[in-house]
């Protein structure tokens, strides 16, 4: 075969003037331009001075997550174009809610999405997500998420996948690569070979998945099949195990547990061999423990590429990360055939979204405010009212206690305040808001109403989200105190959807999946009577337990 001709097959579908230009663009490169290439670093913030550290590097992208200053976002792009030879992939996790672009629509994240579980919905959605990002400069996601939420203990998974159920997740993950990726943007699956069948975090620590040949089939592996058969252009290699497959292969003891993110077998002969991938393989981000625990980046930054990898996501310390690759180059131990093979499938990713043919200038598109709400007012669930408390009212409700943890997001080292409580009290109610950890709750019995209000979506390095009784009462005999009996009760999730494992005689519960203010809104709309609740769950609130029914 000739260099490069697999890039004509799916999923690059490259014509002979885009092979031309990958090929010519390789044939041009330094080999420190050749190794910078390998590389996905993480670019935050707005000082030019990191941008060009980085881009002095020669990587072959930047992950970029965006901040609320449209126009910042697009001088920033500007910049990165001006300073940049080989045209950047320029990634996002496009995950919906809280982990999208701060400047553009207010979207519901996956699990809201499949509690709405309307794909003319859902493609709207992607829709206004791939058209954002495409036009501020994004043409990679780090999405959808394939993961099954098994586990259901997992801080991880939880609302950034489409629930527990395989059909449910391909009918919504097919329907985002196929927007995704006809508006320009690549779209990406994760978290090879399969997450969500260990509740804990791969930030943490090599996670497992544990099944059988027969049970990964049926599940994890049907729905990557899916995805390859569909065209996704790239999948995520991650930091987890897959015992069978290498017992398969002859491993035996601790290489059992050997992360995808390092594994040949994973990564070369299950899904490129079996699996039939032909796309581009990214590992998941190697500050994460997932990889460090496995061994020191020195051994396993080479062993990413070797094992079947085309691009290293993030590093601890990007100049010695290319230095480190760069010396296994020199000293033979990424050989030149397997260099030049990444290489050709970075290159023809960049082709195959257009890159080659010039780009756009960065521009901000009007966020499509009424189109997306449409869609999130008909997330929340209603997933228990056993008094049959709503619809509420100002007369019969009007002094409200709100306990709450406050707005806990990803990389934010505190919570946030939420504006629940402030769209309360326009509504005409009284409201008392305790944050978790800022104070002792007032005794519950002068009032009207008593509100858990929880807003953690899936958070990075948390290990667990739990109804932490004793630091939303704060104190100890308040952490006892079960005010519904006498007092009308309810507990609203904004994130995290199984609070009701630690409180199964709660009466009513509310999961609305994310956090964002339009999400907030929606929930009161329901909550009032306004708007209907959506009664269709796409997880088990109940977490399994007979009890919490009732």
């Amino acid at each position: 075969m000739a260099p490069g001709e697999f890039l004509k097959a799916a999923p690059f579908d490259l014509d002979d003037a885009g092979l031309d230009w990958v090929l010519s663009t390789l044939a041009g490169m330094s080999q420190d331009e050749r190794v910078g290439q390998l590389f996905t670093f993480l670019f935050r913030g707005d000082d030019r001075a990191e941008a060009d550290r980085l881009l002095a590097l020669k990587p072959g992208g930047l992950t970029r997550p965006m901040g609320p200053d449209g126009a910042a976002e697009v001088a920033m792009m500007s910049h990165l174009r001006r300073q940049t030879k080989v045209p950047l992939l320029i990634s996002s996790d496009l995950e919906g809610s809280r982990m999208s672009l701060g400047f553009a629509t207010q979207v519901p994240n996956p699990l809201a999405l499949a509690a709405v579980d309307d794909l003319a919905a859902s493609r709207d959605i992607a829709t206004i997500m791939a058209e954002e990002a495409r036009a501020i400069g994004i043409n990679w996601s780090f999405t959808p998420v394939l993961d099954i939420n098994v586990a259901w203990r997992s801080a991880i998974v939880a609302t950034r996948g489409f629930g527990r159920d395989p059909e449910r997740i391909a009918r919504q993950a097919l329907a985002q690569i196929a927007v995704f990726q006809a508006n320009g943007v690549a779209a990406t699956v994760k978290h090879w070979p399969g997450e969500g069948e260990d509740d804990r975090d791969q930030h943490l620590l090599t996670t497992i998945n544990p099944l059988s040949r027969a049970e990964w089939e049926a599940t994890h592996g049907r729905l990557y099949r899916a995805a390859i058969a569909a065209g996704v252009k790239a999948v995520m290699s991650a930091h987890i195990a897959l015992p069978f497959h290498a017992a398969e292969m002859g491993a035996e003891g601790v290489e059992l547990y050997r992360p995808a993110s390092v594994s040949r077998g994973l990564n070369i002969d299950l899904l490129r061999g079996e699996l039939g991938f032909n796309g581009l393989i990214v590992s998941d981000a190697t500050p994460m423990a997932g990889l460090g625990a496995w061994g020191p980046y020195e051994e396993t930054l080479p062993e990413i590429i070797n094992a079947g990898c085309d691009m290293i996501l993030f590093a601890p310390d990007e100049a010695e990360a290319v230095r480190i690759v760069g010396r296994a180059v020199a000293e033979g131990r990424i050989s030149p055939a397997r260099l030049e093979e990444a290489l050709l499938r970075i290159l023809g990713l960049k082709a195959s979204v257009g890159l080659h043919q010039g780009l756009e200038a960065p521009r901000v598109l009007a966020p499509r405010v009424a189109q997306a709400r449409a869609v999130t007012a008909r997330a929340p669930v209603l997933e228990k009212d056993v008094p049959g408390l709503f619809p509420l009212s100002v007369a019969v409700h009007r002094r409200v206690l709100v306990l709450t943890t406050g707005l806990s997001v990803p990389f934010a080292p505190h919570p946030l305040p939420l504006e629940f409580s402030g769209l309360l009290r326009a509504e005409g109610f009284d409201v008392t808001e305790v944050v978790a950890g800022q104070g002792v709750a007032p005794d519950p019995w002068g009032f009207d109403l008593v509100l858990y209000v929880m807003a953690e979506e899936t958070l990075l390095t948390r290990g667990r989200i739990f109804l932490d009784w004793l630091k939303i009462a704060g104190g100890f005999h308040h952490a006892m105190t079960r005010p519904w009996h006498k007092v009308p009760t309810a507990l609203i999730s904004f994130g995290f959807p199984y609070y009701l494992y630690d409180a199964p005689r709660m009466p009513t519960v509310v999961n609305a999946f994310a956090t964002m203010p339009d999400m907030q809104a929606a929930v009161i709309d329901c909550m009032l009577g306004r708007k209907p609740w959506n009664r269709s769950s796409p997880v088990d609130a109940f977490c399994g337990l007979p009890d919490a029914r009732y």
